[in-house]
C-alpha cells in the first residue's frame, strides 16, 4: 500500500500541504487562540514537539498575502467554523525565529539579529512603500534597517516600528510570531554574555509586546520559561502555557487518539505497545503525549 510521505524535518506548513505530506491536523489551535483573546501567548515545550510547524501554520492562516493561502486549510478542522475562517488572510504578520542568534559572542549574535530584522523589513517593503503611507523620515528609517546601518537604539525598537508601518499600510493591527525566543538567552548564559543579551531582549520585547499600540496579539514559543531575569518586566498582558497547563496541551506532540489514527493509517497497529513503551513518556497538563519526532522516525523505520 502506498502511503503519504512522512514530514520528518518539515517545518513549513505550506510545503507540508502542497507536497501532500501526512500530518496530524492541529488547526483548532487557531480557534482556541481567537477565543482566548490573550494579547501575548507564550508556549514552552521540549524540542522536537512541533512548535515551529505550528507557528508556520499560524502565519499561513492569518497573514494577508497577494495570493490567498485559504486553500491550505481546505478540509481541515478549522473549516468547520466559518466564523473563525473569516480571519484567514486578514492581518499583517511579523514572523521571526531567534534560533540563528546562537553565536559564540554578543557581537556575532547582534549582527545576526540585524540580518533577521533586515529580512523581515525586506519581506514587507514593497507593499508598505506601494501604499505611500510613510513620511520621508519614516522611509529613511525603514531603509536603514534594510541597509543594515541603523543605530543600536533603532534596533531595540525595530519590530515596534515595523508594526506601526504595517498598520498604516494595511489599516489593521499586526500579529507577531516569535519562535525560539529563549535560544539566544540560553546560549548567552553558557557563553558568558548573558547580561548583554538580556538587555537586548528586554528592549526588543518592550517595544514589541508592551508599548506597541499596533499589536493585535503575539505568540512566542521556546523550550524554557525565562522568569528569574526581567525580560518580561512590566508585561502584564503575558499568558504562559507551560507543560503543566491543560489549555492548548493537545496541540504539541501526538495524543493517544492521534497515535491510534497514525498506526491505523500506516497499518502498524501491531506495534502500538512497543511504540507506547518507547515514546509515550510525556504529559502536558492532563493530556498524554507522544514525542512526534521520535514517533515519525520510528514509523519510517518500520515502513
Amino acid at each position: 500500500m502506498k502511503h503519504k510521505p512522512l514530514p520528518i524535518g518539515v517545518e513549513d506548513f505550506k510545503r507540508l500541504v502542497d507536497n501532500e505530506y501526512y500530518f496530524i491536523d492541529k488547526t483548532l489551535m487557531i480557534k482556541e487562540l481567537l477565543e482566548n483573546k490573550e494579547t501575548v501567548n507564550l508556549f514552552t515545550r521540549p524540542r522536537r514537539f512541533g512548535k515551529t510547524l505550528n507557528m508556520s501554520m499560524l502565519q499561513r492562516f492569518f497573514e494577508a498575502t497577494e495570493k490567498s493561502n485559504a486553500y491550505l486549510f481546505d478540509s481541515l478542522k478549522i473549516t468547520a467554523y466559518p466564523e473563525y475562517m473569516a480571519y484567514q488572510g486578514k492581518y499583517p504578520v511579523i514572523s521571526i525565529s531567534l534560533k540563528s542568534m546562537k553565536q559564540k559572542n554578543f557581537t556575532l549574535a547582534f549582527e545576526t539579529y540585524k540580518y533577521l530584522i533586515k529580512s523581515e523589513y525586506s519581506r514587507h517593503k514593497d507593499f508598505i512603500f506601494s501604499k505611500n503611507v510613510l513620511d520621508e523620515e519614516e522611509k529613511a528609517r525603514y531603509l536603514s534597517f534594510i541597509q543594515v546601518d541603523a543605530t543600536e537604539t533603532m534596533y531595540n525598537q525595530a519590530i515596534g516600528f515595523l508594526s506601526n508601518c504595517l498598520k498604516k499600510a494595511y489599516q489593521q493591527n499586526v500579529i507577531i510570531l516569535i519562535d525560539e525566543y529563549d535560544v539566544p538567552l540560553e546560549n548567552a548564559y553558557h557563553e558568558g554574555f548573558y547580561d548583554d543579551m538580556t538587555n537586548l531582549i528586554c528592549s526588543f520585547f518592550e517595544s514589541t509586546l508592551k508599548t506597541n499600540p499596533s499589536l493585535e496579539f503575539a505568540v512566542l514559543t521556546g523550550c524554557l520559561r525565562v522568569s528569574r531575569e526581567s525580560i518580561f518586566t512590566g508585561l502584564n498582558n503575558l499568558k504562559t502555557y507551560s507543560i503543566t497547563k491543560n489549555k492548548f496541551s493537545q496541540y504539541f506532540g501526538f495524543t493517544q487518539e492521534e497515535m491510534q489514527e497514525i498506526l491505523q493509517n500506516f497499518s502498524l497497529e501491531q506495534y502500538a505497545g512497543t511504540i507506547a513503551k518507547w515514546y509515550d513518556g510525556y504529559r502536558f497538563g492532563l493530556t498524554e503525549i507522544y514525542n512526534p519526532w521520535s514517533v515519525l522516525n520510528c514509523i519510517d523505520s518500520y515502513l
